[in-house]
């Protein structure tokens, strides 16, 4: 039984809040490929860098020969069941989270991610293989200041149980909580940043329910929808009762996830973010109607 598990990050990689931060993109690129999560095909992605003021675009390469760039932007979001999603002329690109969290943690501004598929492979249900393909390719700042949305006051949406809310703070600051049946009260909160992030985030696997899991993974299969048709205990941690198949990697694991999406989420606000953030029961619908109603209140917000 995982009860009431707290976790109090002390920020060992603190945001500087004299010297400006400046723009990043790769060294080098990096392609990595899997099988993804909904579909279940096998998809590639080629991450590459690009010029500073470019921002994360996803370029899709179509089987008719043609490529079509869509922007990593928080109005051109879709939603999509337990993903994250952007659409531009009718062309999907989804389960982007976990490659956005990597991107956004690890201060990568500026890349093309292209993808010869319309979803990311999903690998473990984590972020730490995004991770280790960026720190592979290396970092490398290009000279221009990094701009970003310092929040000025706080912006909340909610629904039922679900509560997200982001006030003023320097950095980037998560709360999170969640409460399963057989594990009771979840909870993590610390600050984000490179370092936090790889160590207490990023390994965090999606998950759910292995009874619900299977069963979703049969309806898809048999009404021939692309749905958990890539979900096992290889992509996901799956819940049985009060346990994790194969066990938890982290304490708390499941509130950890909910915090890495949450961070790829917020990364289609087009800058990084600065403010305290509180996440009761959140997901990505909640995620989303957090950065609609914060960048469609610009008077909540500065872009510095």
């Amino acid at each position: 039984m995982h009860q009431d598990v707290i976790c109090e990050h002390q920020d060992r990689d603190p945001v500087s809040t004299t010297a400006p931060r400046l723009q990043a993109t790769l060294a080098v690129p990096f392609e990595r490929s899997g099988r993804s999560l909904h579909s279940g095909r096998h998809a590639t992605v080629r991450v590459s860098p690009a010029p500073a003021d470019h921002g994360i675009v996803f370029r899709r390469h179509l089987k008719d020969g043609r490529a079509v760039d869509v922007p990593a932007q928080w109005h051109f979001r879709e939603s999509q069941p337990l993903s994250s999603a952007i659409r531009r002329d009718g062309v999907l690109v989804r389960t982007i989270e976990h490659l956005m969290a990597a991107l956004s943690a690890l201060r990568i501004d500026n890349v093309i991610a292209e993808i010869d598929a319309d979803e990311l492979p999903i690998f473990d249900g984590s972020a730490t293989p995004w991770c280790e393909a960026i720190r592979a390719a290396r970092r490398s700042e290009q000279g221009r200041p990094c701009r970003v949305i310092r929040v000025q006051r706080a912006v909340a949406v909610e629904h039922g149980q679900r509560r997200l809310e982001i006030g003023p703070g320097a950095g980037l600051h998560v709360t999170g909580h969640i409460a399963l049946a057989h594990f009771g009260s979840i909870d993590w909160s610390g600050a984000i940043t490179p370092d936090s992030f790889e160590r207490e985030i990023a390994p965090a696997r999606s998950f759910g329910r292995y009874v619900r899991a299977m069963a979703g993974r049969a309806y898809g299969y048999m009404m021939q929808n692309d749905f958990l048709q890539g979900v096992s205990p290889r992509s996901a941690a799956l819940l049985v009762r009060g346990r994790v198949l194969g066990g938890m990697r982290l304490p708390g694991e499941p509130v950890r996830h909910r915090i890495l999406d949450l961070i790829g989420d917020l990364a289609l606000a087009g800058h990084p973010l600065e403010g305290r953030i509180t996440a009761l029961h959140t997901g990505h619908e909640l995620n989303h109607a957090l950065v609609a109603a914060l960048m469609r209140d610009t008077t909540a917000w500065v872009l510095a």
